[in-house]
């Protein structure tokens, strides 16, 4: 398909080879093509990803950020795997933060879910999303999108186009049909003759064809690298300590800045006296902000203690704000009207023909990101150039941002991204990333030396862009067999990350509406967005209703999911991996909950047991996964892994609170995360074979650990937990019933 080729001329002249890229018919007429620093002498590009080598490396363009997550691995698999690439030769870098590598695949693979299109449309719809990518600087790693969009609709048709053209150039080169060649292990074959070229001879030639207009795959009986559990690319650099993150920056003539934001979320900076920091060894500035004050000086630490000694002066924010008030103020207008999100049947009849009725209120904390990794950034604005080192999760809107707040053109700024010491969603919105503003500001004030911000660890609790606290109230009126006649829920909305409310239970007649309730405390994704909160409220309330039917937990849900879908196959599947029909243990319980989320069924049941003191134990977590072909086991078992654990520590005991406006929590030592004693000493996870699409798996783990947890106290204490954190109540319940001994004996 001629029109949706590019030829790099000039570019590729300077570069000293050629390339070709796979940019849409948007990009044609135009003069642009791949940045010219993409392809350096002897190399080419092919369909606009992956860069081949005369020595046959392979590079691999990542559009999605390392935040530990193996995405880098997995990406370059499903690309090398269609391109029967030499795995050894295969190497990862992350795209350029250019509108040219906005990221298509995920615009397209969001929007299509991965349907086919008929070859006749596939290039305008390509184009179109092309297009829609680079208007709205799509370069976002977030939703569990990169496995399942980037790597089915993008990495894996690159990887297919690309084998295809290294054939068709070998077949011209010898003047065979193309039908007669094979591939292995970067290099073409010819078994008739017994020649063979290797991709790096064939890869300049290959880059000035026509891009094939739909790309051929292999079978998946075919697959070499694609199920297995090849080293990780990444680990080797962060295992010797090689791995450079944004806190590692070193830059020469270096500066340093130290921030201290207002501690009432919307409030302002109103006044504050420079002299004591100015006075002390190092300091160089220090910096008014909108809502903070900074620091500039030749040493961290001196940058520390300087922003010590100023006694800024806040104004605004709720100084009435109280984590109580939020809650009481959610409960009230959880009692009102709202926006409907679903409406089906007639709740009003099904209350009139129900023979019981049940009704819970939940509620959920504001949650911090908790990464180990502290807020940073390095900029440098010099000579009309502005330059940014760190670790981001919206590339290309960073760039943007930044040019606009340093008065530069794009072609001006310059970024350079680095892997991140764990985000989990704190730096993907541009409502989270508050640190933008500041370092833009901050590199303007240290110019011409490029200045490294740092948050301390009580700047990033306080500063934080919280998973929101949020409310739900939820009814239901069952029929004579327990069955669910209706389900009638209001839910406190979250501004737009609200994609969750659907329940995936058939029940004729539901009512699902959306309130609002805003407040100033600044909120963001979280691990699981929107599902964290959901699942809790869906799978604790089902749980309820089967409990309310006298039937098991089990047997209740899957008379109400479809046969043979997703999540009955986890929920049968995680049932019979723990035993569930067995009896536990004496003095251990087990509970169970299911969430499909980002395109991936998960099924927990969890058995523990409580110390006389209400300290909970969980001993084992058997799990059931359908994400559809797995692509890497070991990194989709060690993202299952990660994710229970982080929703249990969240379960058990984390909570953000506010009092007077302003967040309490500065540390971890008032913030707990799971211990490694508290770790269940048995994680069982089992995927499931599935030739289903391609799902998320970062964060489908996270959301049935949380009413898991709480179903299994419940069916140990009789304790239904509708609130999170379970610690503080296990705690009081404790304290009650030694209180209620006490005074009996």
């Amino acid at each position: 398909m001629k029109r949706r080729t590019l030829l790099i001329g000039s570019a590729a002249a300077t570069a000293g080879g050629l390339a070709l890229g796979y940019v849409g018919m948007a990009a044609m007429g135009s003069g642009r093509g791949l940045p010219a620093s993409a392809a350096a002498s002897g190399e080419a590009i092919l369909a606009g990803w992956v860069k081949i080598g005369e020595d046959d490396s392979v590079t691999v363009y990542l559009p999605h950020a390392d935040m530990g997550q193996g995405v880098g691995t997995a990406l370059a698999m499903m690309l090398a795997e269609e391109l029967d690439a030499d795995w050894p030769r295969v190497r990862t870098e992350p795209a350029p933060g250019d509108a040219r590598f906005a990221n298509r695949f995920l615009a397209r693979g969001w929007v299509l879910q991965n349907r086919q299109i008929p070859a006749l449309f596939d290039g305008v719809i390509d184009t179109t999303f092309g297009t829609i990518a680079g208007f709205i600087k799509l370069q976002i790693t977030g939703g569990s999108t990169a496995v399942r969009f980037t790597g089915q609709s993008g990495m894996r048709i690159t990887g297919a186009l690309a084998r295809m053209m290294l054939v068709e150039a070998a077949a011209q080169r010898w003047g065979v049909p193309a039908g007669e060649l094979s591939t292995a292990a970067s290099r073409v074959l010819h078994a008739a003759s017994g020649r063979s070229l290797r991709y790096g001879e064939l890869a300049a030639e290959a880059a000035r064809l026509p891009l094939p207009s739909q790309p051929r795959f292999k079978q998946p009986g075919d697959y070499r690298l694609v199920g297995t559990s090849v080293p990780r690319l990444d680990i080797p650099a962060k295992v010797d300590g090689s791995a450079q993150y944004g806190i590692d920056v070193r830059l020469p003539e270096m500066r340093y800045a130290a921030v201290l934001a207002t501690p009432r979320h919307g409030g302002r900076l109103a006044a504050v006296d420079p002299a004591p920091a100015l006075a002390m060894a190092g300091v160089e500035r220090v910096v008014s902000l909108p809502d903070a004050v900074a620091v500039i000086a030749t040493r961290y630490t001196s940058a520390r203690r300087a922003l010590a000694a100023l006694r800024p002066r806040f104004e605004g924010g709720d100084e009435s704000l109280s984590s109580e008030r939020l809650f009481a103020g959610q409960r009230a207008a959880l009692e009102g009207e709202g926006k409907s999100r679903v409406a089906i049947g007639n709740v009003v009849q099904a209350s009139v023909d129900g023979r019981q009725r049940v009704d819970a209120h939940y509620q959920v904390p504001f949650l911090h990101h908790a990464a180990m990794e502290p807020m940073n950034a390095t900029a440098q604005q010099a000579e009309g150039r502005f330059s940014y080192w760190g670790g981001t999760q919206n590339l290309l809107w960073a760039r943007s941002e930044l040019a606009k707040l340093a008065g530069l053109s794009l072609e001006q700024v310059t970024m350079h991204p680095m892997p991140l010491g764990g985000s989990f969603g704190r730096h993907g919105l541009p409502e989270m990333s508050n640190h933008i503003p500041q370092i833009a500001r901050l590199a303007a004030e240290a110019s011409p030396h490029p200045v490294k911000m740092i948050w301390s660890r009580e700047e990033d609790f306080a500063q934080g862009a919280y998973r929101p606290a949020l409310s739900s109230r939820v009814q239901a009126v069952l029929d004579a067999d327990g069955r669910p006649l209706s389900w009638e829920q209001r839910y406190i909305d979250t501004a737009g990350r609200n994609e969750a409310f659907e329940i995936p239970y058939a029940i004729a007649n539901q009512s699902i509406e959306a309130v609002d309730h805003p407040h100033p405390i600044r909120t963001g994704a979280w691990r699981s967005v929107s599902h964290t909160q959901h699942g809790f409220y869906t799978e604790t309330f089902i749980d309820e209703l089967a409990h309310a039917a006298r039937q098991d937990p089990v047997e209740y849900r899957r008379a109400l999911l479809p046969a043979g879908s997703r999540l009955a196959r986890v929920l049968d599947e995680a049932a019979r991996r723990s035993g569930w029909r067995s009896a536990p243990p004496a003095g251990r319980a087990r509970g169970i909950a299911l969430v499909e989320s980002f395109g991936t069924a998960v099924a927990h049941v969890l058995e523990l047991s409580l110390s006389d003191e209400g300290v909970p134990r969980v001993h084992r977590i058997t799990s059931a996964v359908d994400c559809g072909r797995v692509i890497h086991p070991d990194t989709a078992r060690q993202q299952v892994e990660g994710a229970i654990l982080m929703g249990l520590s969240a379960a058990l005991g984390e909570q953000i609170t506010v009092q007077g406006g302003a967040v309490q929590q500065r540390n971890f030592t008032d913030y707990p995360i799971l211990r490694m004693a508290q770790v269940p000493p048995e994680l069982d996870i089992h995927f499931l074979a599935s030739e289903g699409p391609l799902g998320g798996l970062g964060e489908p783990g996270v959301p049935p650990v949380a009413p898991a947890l709480g179903n299994a106290l419940f069916a140990l204490t009789g304790l239904r937990i509708r609130a999170l954190p379970v610690l503080p109540q296990l705690a009081a319940s404790a304290s009650a019933r030694r209180l209620a001994k006490a005074t009996t004996s």
